[in-house]
C-alpha cells in the first residue's frame, strides 16, 4: 500500500510541476464544454487529469457542502463553487503538497472553498458533515478502495449523495498489469470491475447504487509502450480497450423519523 501511495504521489507531484512531461494523460477536454474550461483559471485545466464531470451528474444545490476526494488543482471544485454558491461550501482534499498549491492559487478568488491535506482513505472531516462526496479519477489511484468508500459514506449527511468519476476494468487483466506502478499512476491497474466496485460500495453502505459508463478507451501500442515500458507487447496489447470511464452514483440512507 505504502509502496503504491508514494509512487503515485511523486507522478502527480511532477505533473503539478510539468503536466505534459509526467507521462499522465490528461482527458480534460473531452469532459467539459469549451465555455467552462475558458473561465477556468490558469493552467488549471492542464493539471486536471479526470475521466469524467462529476459535478454535471450531482444535482448540486445552492448551500450545499461538497467533498471533493483528490482535487488536484480545483476544476471540479472551481464549476461546483459556482453551483452551491456563496452560502455552499466546497472542501478539498489531496494529498500532494504541489497539487494543493496549484489550486490554492487557482481558487484564491473564491471565498466559498477550503483545501485540506491528507488521504483519502482517512478523511479529516466530522461524521455527517458534508451533503455530496465528488472525484474524478482518484479512488482507482488507492491501494484501499473500500476504506475510500466507508470514509466517503462517514462523512456524508444522511441522505447524502457520492457521485464520482472513475475508471473501470471491462474484463479482468494479467496480475502483471495490476503490480505495475506506472499503471497505477496511469489510472490503470487500480480500477476494479464494475461488478466489484458496486459491491464494495453497498458494503460500505451506499444504497441506491449506479454506474453510468460513459467511454472506453483505446490505448494504441504507441502510446503504452511510452506509458509503460516494462510491460511485454502482450500486455501492452491486453490494456487496449479494457477501461471504460464511468461515472458512480450512490445515498447515505436517510435518518430513520422517531
Amino acid at each position: 500500500m505504502d509502496e503504491v501511495r508514494k509512487y503515485v504521489e511523486k507522478r502527480y507531484a511532477e505533473a503539478a510541476r510539468s503536466p505534459r512531461r509526467s507521462g499522465i494523460i490528461n482527458m480534460t477536454r473531452r469532459n467539459y464544454d469549451g465555455a467552462t474550461l475558458a473561465a477556468a483559471p490558469g493552467g488549471m485545466a492542464a493539471r486536471s487529469f479526470g475521466c469524467g464531470n462529476p459535478v454535471e451528474h450531482a444535482e448540486l444545490i445552492h448551500g450545499e457542502t461538497v467533498l471533493d476526494l483528490g482535487c488536484g488543482a480545483g476544476l471540479d471544485m472551481f464549476i461546483a463553487s459556482k453551483a452551491v454558491g456563496p452560502e455552499g461550501r466546497i472542501i478539498g482534499l489531496d494529498m500532494t503538497g504541489e497539487m494543493l498549491a496549484e489550486a490554492a492559487g487557482n481558487l484564491k478568488e473564491l471565498e466559498n472553498v477550503e483545501l485540506l491535506r491528507g488521504y483519502i482513505e482517512d478523511i479529516p472531516l466530522a461524521d455527517k458533515s458534508v451533503d455530496v462526496v465528488i472525484s474524478n479519477c482518484v479512488i482507482n489511484l488507492s491501494p484501499d478502495k473500500p476504506a475510500v468508500l466507508r470514509e466517503a459514506y462517514r462523512v456524508l449527511k444522511p441522505g447524502g449523495r457520492f457521485c464520482v468519476a472513475d475508471m473501470l476494468f471491462i474484463r479482468p487483466v494479467s496480475e502483471r498489469i495490476v503490480s505495475n506502478l506506472a499503471a497505477w499512476s496511469g489510472c490503470i491497474a487500480g480500477a476494479l470491475l464494475e461488478e466489484d466496485y458496486r459491491r464494495l460500495a453497498e458494503e460500505a453502505g451506499f444504497i441506491e447504487v449506479e454506474i453510468r459508463r460513459i467511454k472506453v478507451f483505446p490505448i494504441p501500442e504507441s502510446l503504452a509502450s511510452m506509458a509503460f515500458p516494462e510491460l511485454s507487447e502482450s500486455e501492452r496489447r491486453e490494456i487496449d480497450g479494457v477501461l471504460a470511464s464511468a461515472i458512480v452514483i450512490g445515498r447515505r440512507r436517510r435518518a430513520r423519523s422517531v
